[in-house]
């Protein structure tokens, strides 16, 4: 009996050791992989669709409270006006989910560029939804107010060869952002305000 206890005691030590170890090592690590991400996949995509602005968006960005979940927001200034916000937005892919961001022109409502960031699609097919500039390229000028949709699908998202699945999970993960922007937008323009100029 007596050697039970002392195996449940030294166990319960264990699990605490281990247990707050892996809780510190999470909390040490969590910033550098997020920096990591934004210098190395999300900033190099955001700098490109936003290559005319005249502040480093990568560097004005800033969180915002979802709910239960916080949002990076990254923040275009264009003629000296903070006009321009990117919404990070995902959807279910063939393989996995895309990630991808997506630049919002709050003056006039349209989209200024979308660039995928994350996925696992297949190479040459699906993976050319980041690849191929010209599939991202359409969705500039876009109005947000309506869903897009690929062709086949009623739409004007000329899709991938081969890559239908990855198309309308583009299509999809933009019309997340735009959801979540059109939700948000009243904190969106409260922050923003006073940035540019």
């Amino acid at each position: 009996m007596g050697e039970m206890i002392k195996m449940v005691v030294v166990l319960t030590v264990l699990s605490v050791i281990s247990g707050g170890g892996l809780s510190w090592l999470k909390g040490f690590t969590e910033p550098k992989i997020e920096n990591q991400v934004m210098n190395l996949v999300k900033g190099p995509a955001i700098r490109q669709i936003l290559k005319d602005a005249e502040n480093d968006p990568v560097e004005d960005r800033f969180k915002i409270k979802d709910g239960e979940e916080e949002r990076n927001v990254f923040v275009g200034v264009f003629g000296g006006t903070a006009d321009t916000v990117v919404m990070e937005a995902s959807a279910s892919g063939f393989a996995d989910k895309v990630g991808l961001v997506v630049a919002i022109n709050m003056a006039d409502e349209t989209l200024r560029g979308i660039a995928v960031t994350t996925h696992k699609e297949t190479p040459g097919l699906g993976a050319m939804a980041k690849d191929d500039p010209k599939f991202s390229a359409q969705f500039a000028g876009k109005p947000i107010g309506t869903p897009l949709k690929v062709t086949n699908d009623g739409g004007s998202v000329n899709a991938l060869s081969g890559a239908t699945i990855t198309s309308r999970a583009v299509c999809a993960g933009v019309n997340n952002a735009i959801t979540s922007y059109n939700k948000l937008k009243p904190q969106l323009e409260e922050q923003i305000k006073g940035m540019g100029k």
